[in-house]
């Protein structure tokens, strides 16, 4: 029984023993409905061996989707637990095995694939590409991701979760301290995702750079294919990073080496450098195709051209540069000494001024603009004064003697919530409303939208302005409960109040998701929004080679040129289209590396070394395979274009 013991859980609850029960029903009904509605063929012809940019990008939004929902559950146990002094709903080892997984999961199962899933979407479509510059290796990526997240959720219910804090610092996420395979899930699942996602940021650079359609210069790009390309910049310099951080705590916990160890020449404070050199620029990777977002809904429904393009485009290459240049305020209060201390509070703060000319050009673009407050809109005006909240008081932790008072307080958690939520999660819910009609043919119902977004704004406002009071109060973040003598139990409540608020929110957008497939209007045309950029130029379903001739490029704006100044952006007559063959080793891969990964978990050597093998094997087949892709005919084309609504 030695062996089976190892994948027990260390300390199991009924909350835990229940969901191993809902995974096991949920599982059993999908193997179900997938045999009796006879759809494993179809699932495996088109999505699991989808190289199509399109496909890939809604799984990566379904993934991201579902993500939310896992970490927000973490979410809300922790406001629960928190909302009453000396409360007994978990006990301290169940809160942090929480707000570990909550972290990760929102920043990297979340965040990242909603972000990178509009890139794979979108960035295509709008610089008039018929897909990435490498089709199969996007997929790869996205299946490493899967692998990744997948075995990082199973932690919970096989060996227990990690429980070191989302930035898994040493040496308490050494294995004096964290005696579970827990950790290991955090250092192993997050170098798999990791690999996919460096895969993403070469995939698109080579993309962006050499993709565009003719005439489309760099400073013709659209805002969110400016920002997607910084951000995949960003991903190239500071993921190898993280690959090597975790590289190196994988050893130090499976093979007894002392990198961040405190002892033996060890030292625990190269963890949290390699780390934050990481883990601010991640920051960055977020929030920047973010600000691409606003920048097209605003500019859409300001029915105006973005005010400042330069500028824009300047501001974002100044922060992508600054963002490797003040990790250091993570650990101001770690001993580096005031010199040091006073330089990474100067480039902090200075990193607020690229930021703020982009809240400046998003208002001047407002500003005389005829506006129409859609469900997108209304998010993207929501956003500017919710993250200007959380700007300023980034600032305040950028100084760095104040922050003496804010760290390891709830102010900073307040802080980084009022910073990620307006600043992506918002924009990426404005995206989920403004690209629906573009991926399925339907637009969401905009009275369930606008209601959701006040609620998630209320909520967002209810649950973490409380916190900058009760942390400027002394509330130390990652304490599981408190006296009532302290005082913090109102505004714990009040933050309760409005979590349960933000879950209503994220309820609303579900139904309304549920009530537009019902009941929504199918004839939407293809630029439902009156939309300005080259990706709402091709029709509604998007066909799989996206443009039947490709666009040529005049202007910033060119679709809007197409409509209101009677430029012409298809030119060209068609011709027959090269697209790539779908192919089943990318998903392969993904499960093989998913049994990689739990095999180094739990310290497997043999099957780790099987299935190392197997993947090298996989990569040297897909090296040597003779696939050069196929043609649509021209015939094909044609038909396909009337059958849509004739050439674009």
């Amino acid at each position: 029984m030695e062996f089976f013991e190892r994948f027990a859980i260390p300390h199991p609850s009924p909350a835990i023993y229940a969901s191993m029960v809902a995974i096991g029903l949920v599982t059993i009904a999908i193997i179900f409905g997938l045999t009796y509605f006879k759809k494993w063929g179809y699932l495996w012809r088109e999505w699991l061996t989808t190289v199509d940019h399109k496909r890939l990008g809604i799984m990566y939004l379904i993934s991201a989707i579902l993500m939310l929902f896992r970490g927000g559950a973490d979410a809300i146990m922790m406001r629960a637990q928190l909302a009453a002094p000396e409360n007994k709903l978990l006990d301290a080892q169940h809160y942090n095995e929480i707000f570990t997984t909550h972290g990760v999961v929102m920043i990297l199962f979340m965040a990242m694939p909603f972000i990178i899933g509009f890139m794979n979407f979108v960035v295509p479509l709008q610089i008039g590409a018929r897909d990435v510059a490498f089709p199969r290796l996007n997929a790869l990526s996205f299946w490493l991701f899967f692998a990744g997240a997948m075995l990082f959720n199973i932690s919970f219910v096989i060996g227990g979760s990690p429980d070191a804090g989302w930035t898994s610092y040493f040496p308490l996420a050494d294995n004096e301290f964290s005696q579970s395979v827990g950790t290991n899930y955090y250092m192993i699942a997050i170098q798999i995702a990791g690999l996919g996602t460096l895969m993403t940021g070469i995939n698109f650079m080579t993309t962006i750079l050499k993709m565009r359609a003719p005439g489309m210069t760099l400073m013709k790009m659209p805002m969110f294919t400016w920002s997607a390309l910084i951000a995949n910049v960003i991903i190239v310099f500071a993921f190898p990073v993280l690959t090597v951080a975790l590289a190196m705590g994988t050893l130090d916990r499976l093979f007894g080496t002392h990198f961040f160890a405190s002892t033996n020449g060890g030292m625990d404070m190269l963890w949290a450098n390699l780390f934050w050199v990481w883990g601010h620029p991640e920051v960055y990777i977020l929030i920047l195709p973010a600000f691409g977002i606003y920048s097209e809904v605003i500019s859409t429904f300001a029915r105006r051209n973005l005010y400042g393009y330069k500028s824009m485009v300047a501001s974002m290459v100044i922060i992508s540069l600054l963002s490797f240049l003040v990790w250091v305020h993570h650990f101001f209060t770690m001993g580096q000494g005031a010199l040091v201390n006073s330089i990474f509070s100067i480039t902090t703060m200075a990193i607020a001024v690229p930021t703020g000319v982009k809240i400046f050009n998003w208002l001047f673009t407002l500003y005389k603009g005829k506006i129409e407050v859609t469900t997108p809109m209304l998010y993207s005006m929501l956003f500017i004064p919710l993250f200007t909240i959380g700007g300023v008081t980034g600032v305040m932790l950028g100084m760095s003697a104040a922050d003496y008072q804010y760290h390891n307080t709830m102010f900073l958690v307040a802080h980084f919530h009022m910073v990620i939520i307006p600043g992506v999660v918002f924009a990426m819910l404005a995206a989920l409303f403004y690209y629906w009609p573009k991926m399925f043919g339907f637009m969401l119902n905009e009275k369930l939208g606008k209601l959701g977004a006040w609620v998630i704004a209320i909520g967002t406002l209810l649950a973490f302005m409380p916190m900058f009071f009760s942390g400027l109060d002394g509330q130390a973040r990652r304490m599981y409960t408190y006296s009532e003598s302290s005082g913090f139990g109102i505004w714990n409540m009040i933050s309760f109040v409005g979590a349960l608020g933000l879950a209503i929110g994220f309820a609303l957008i579900v139904y309304n998701i549920y009530y537009s497939f019902r009941y929504a209007s199918r004839d939407i045309g293809s630029d439902p929004w009156d939309a300005r950029t080259l990706e709402w130029a091709t029709h509604t379903p998007v066909p799989e080679y996206n443009f039947a001739t490709m666009p040529q490029i005049e202007s910033v704006e060119p679709f809007w040129d197409d409509k209101k100044n009677g430029k012409k952006l298809f030119k060209d007559k068609i011709e027959k289209i090269h697209m790539p063959n779908n192919t089943g080793i990318p998903f392969i891969m993904g499960v093989l590396f998913f049994i990689w990964g739990f095999s180094f978990i739990f310290a497997m050597w043999i099957p780790l070394i099987i299935f190392t093998l197997a993947i090298f094997g996989c990569m040297a087949y897909q090296s040597f395979e003779n696939d050069h892709g196929r043609y649509i005919s021209v015939e094909e084309v044609e038909e396909t274009e009337n059958k849509l609504g004739g050439k674009r």
